[in-house]
């Protein structure tokens, strides 16, 4: 209750003193720092959410013309006895209560009418945001950027991480190849395999090959990036989801989608993927669109940069994928600029000017 009432009364608070500001914000942003890492093994990806604050974001955005609700990190209780499931699914009870907990707070935010921002953590998180944002927007699109494609199930993992699994659980044509997990019988899958495009691809497991394959999923591996280029990638993506016309659409991006040159501090880099301005113009793209609603940007691990160096270009890199999907641009960012002014008249006459002079 706490925190659902705080929430409620921070946007109570902040909506009230928006009301002395003269021009509408360019976007109303609520951010949700989501410090959980137990949908993985490495320790450090619950410092995420700061070291991404660390960078900037906040002030990054409100200097763009955003108006920022920062609600603070989410509390995540500790499960007692988290049991394995199947002797292999890590943290079933964990991941589920934090996702629970999550989609509830993203419910509320995209509720009041703002874009919401998650920033974790690791990227078993998209059960609750998604989950969350669908109760207000059901038939909203997922666009997915990722080097992995994170729909494993239970029963194909072989990690065990739910890190790798969160889309099987939100599709609905998988539903009759996911078991109960302990700790998960609140989430509906939400989504259509037609509902989801992934962009960078480059680590898939055989069972999600299969699944990608024989249900139809739309995916651009960084092969295709290379093939196709991230111009043509983006219209085939809008194509797809936006074809028959227009819905909300909820950016998952995984950090480790970029080459581990650019985001060094994340759990499971792999080599060759997107480049600075191909992530860039993903956001760039969505933003064009007018119809993003929600972010999600996970798996910075600060614990796992060589040193300070490579954890700040991992957060810096965060700091931009998400200001660029509220406008920031290589062309220039700015708020709102409505027009040059005009000089004054001089209050000497150029009779009295060459006198003077």
């Amino acid at each position: 209750m706490s925190f659902r009432s705080s929430f409620a009364r921070l946007l109570k608070q902040q909506a009230g003193s928006t009301l002395r500001v003269q021009k509408r914000p360019a976007h109303l942003v609520t951010l949700i720092g989501a410090p959980f890492s137990r949908g993985q093994k490495k320790k450090g990806v619950d410092h995420g959410p700061q070291a991404i604050r660390n960078a900037g974001l906040v002030g990054k955005l409100s200097r763009m013309g955003c108006q920022v609700y920062d609600v603070g990190d989410l509390n995540f209780t500790q499960v007692p006895n988290d049991e394995l499931y199947n002797n292999l699914v890590k943290y079933p009870r964990s991941v589920g209560l934090a996702s629970q907990v999550l989609a509830d707070t993203v419910n509320e935010a995209v509720a009041a009418g703002h874009s919401c921002v998650t920033i974790g953590g690791d990227h078993s998180l998209a059960l609750g945001s998604i989950s969350g944002h669908t109760r207000q927007y059901p038939h909203l699109c997922v666009i997915w950027v990722d080097a992995h494609a994170d729909i494993n199930t239970p029963l194909t993992s072989h990690s065990g991480n739910l890190h790798g699994q969160p889309v099987s659980f939100l599709l609905r044509e998988l539903q009759d190849k996911v078991p109960q997990l302990p700790g998960f019988s609140w989430i509906k899958p939400c989504l259509s395999r037609s509902d989801i495009v992934y962009i960078g691809l480059r680590d898939v497991d055989p069972a999600e090959h299969y699944i990608l394959k024989n249900f139809g999923i739309q995916y651009f591996s960084m092969r295709d990036v290379d093939g196709l280029g991230i111009q043509k990638v983006m219209e085939r993506t809008f194509d797809h989801l936006l074809g028959r016309g227009q819905r909300p659409i909820h950016l998952s991006f995984d950090i480790d989608a970029f080459d581990p040159a650019l985001a060094p501090a994340t759990g499971t880099p792999v080599l060759g993927g997107l480049t600075y301005r191909e992530g860039m113009y993903i956001s760039e793209e969505i933003h064009n669109t007018g119809l993003l609603s929600a972010v999600d940007l996970v798996e910075v691990n600060p614990l796992l940069g060589a040193s300070q160096e490579e954890v700040n270009a991992t957060a810096n890199l965060a700091v931009d994928v998400i200001a660029t999907c509220f406008g920031q641009t290589r062309e220039g960012a700015h708020i709102v600029f409505d027009g040059l002014p005009t000089p004054s008249t001089p209050d000497e006459s150029d009779s009295e000017e060459q006198v003077r002079i």
